[in-house]
């Protein structure tokens, strides 16, 4: 299934673009997109059309903040129809819970999820997009959006603790400096947001309830369309779950808000099962740990639900037909002493 993002994103490419000397009509038209996106916020594109559109435009222009760059461009009106009733939640965490109840109407890729501790929040950003690697641009520009929201419900002074990304660094960090703080770390299990526990409870004193009331009515009548995938939910909650050691089927339940009998029912009637959803999540995310070459074997193993690096050996060698050390080093066109020593026909 492809997944669809809204074109939101491509309306902020246009001035970005043409900044750095290239011409926005022709890229988009390169990949295949008609170049209405760039004009009109509320259509829905493929999410790699939109990747490709910025990895290419980074590397033409070695502009590799162009992401983060379009991030920081973002204002709460580019939610689309869900801004006005994010812009009157009384707080950060209501704000934060009506992007989930509207996700359908923003993005398939993106998910968030936060957890509290004692004196700090973390904010996951995750980004669904059926490829190996979701690619430093389209997560960057996620984060920046994310952190228009915040400042939108704190206030445009507020500023991270800390922002985390699992790709590698830039050469130059002037531009992540500037916008993020100095608190920016790179090559970290997960891509998200520290805020201070306290953040999230604020109250926002221009919130208007009856303003919320009366968007959220609008929005549900505007998508009675709220049949999307049950797989697709389950997916999304396995995917952020699953590095955290929460996978198991009572807990995505609970994360869903249904019994677990109930999931497993519903999944079933659909032609589904909860651990073949399971399977295939782990199937992307060893793609992405091992191909990212930030993650050691034995620490994918752990992010995936795996107790010994020994199990997760014979589930990858099931899946993917070879042990994880040959498929890494073959990724990385490294040829084994295996391979140098094996005797050849002839």
């Amino acid at each position: 299934m492809t997944v669809l993002v809204r074109s939101a994103s491509l309306t902020k490419y246009s001035g970005i673009a043409r900044a750095a000397g290239i011409d926005p009509v022709q890229m988009v038209s390169h990949v295949g997109l008609d170049r209405e996106c760039l004009h009109t916020p509320d259509l829905r594109i493929p999410e790699f059309r939109l990747a490709e559109v910025l990895e290419t435009s980074a590397r033409i222009t070695a502009c590799h903040s162009l992401g983060l760059l379009m991030g920081e461009t973002w204002r709460l009106s580019d939610f689309g129809p869900v801004s006005l009733t994010l812009q009157h939640q009384p707080t950060l965490r209501d704000a934060l819970a009506e992007v989930e109840r509207y996700r359908h109407l923003l993005s398939d890729s993106v998910a968030t999820q936060f957890t509290e501790h004692a004196n700090v929040v973390v904010l996951r950003v995750t980004l669904l997009t059926g490829r190996q690697q979701p690619g430093r641009q389209a997560m960057e520009l996620t984060v920046g959006a994310v952190l228009c929201l915040i400042r939108a419900i704190l206030g445009a002074q507020w500023k991270p603790r800390c922002v985390y990304f699992s790709h590698a660094a830039p050469q130059d960090l002037r531009v992540h400096r500037r916008l993020l703080g100095q608190q920016v770390e790179f090559g970290c299990e997960f891509d998200g947001v520290v805020l201070s526990s306290q953040d999230l409870d604020r109250v926002t004193p221009l919130a208007d309830a009856s303003l919320a009331r009366y968007a959220r009515e609008l929005l549900d009548l505007r998508s009675p369309s709220k049949e999307h995938s049950l797989a697709a939910d389950v997916r999304r909650a396995i995917h952020l779950l699953l590095p955290r050691g929460r996978s198991a089927v009572e807990q995505v339940a609970q994360n869903l808000g249904v019994s677990p009998r109930t999931l497993q029912r519903q999944l079933e009637q659909r032609g589904e099962t909860f651990s073949g959803l399971v399977n295939q999540v782990r199937r992307e995310l060893a793609e992405r740990y091992l191909q990212s070459q930030q993650q050691s074997i034995s620490r994918t193993a752990d992010l995936l639900g795996f107790s010994e690096v020994s199990a997760f050996t014979r589930w990858f060698g099931g899946q993917f037909g070879k042990p994880p050390t040959r498929w890494v080093m073959e990724g990385r066109g490294i040829v084994s002493q295996e391979d140098i020593n094996r005797p050849t026909g002839g």
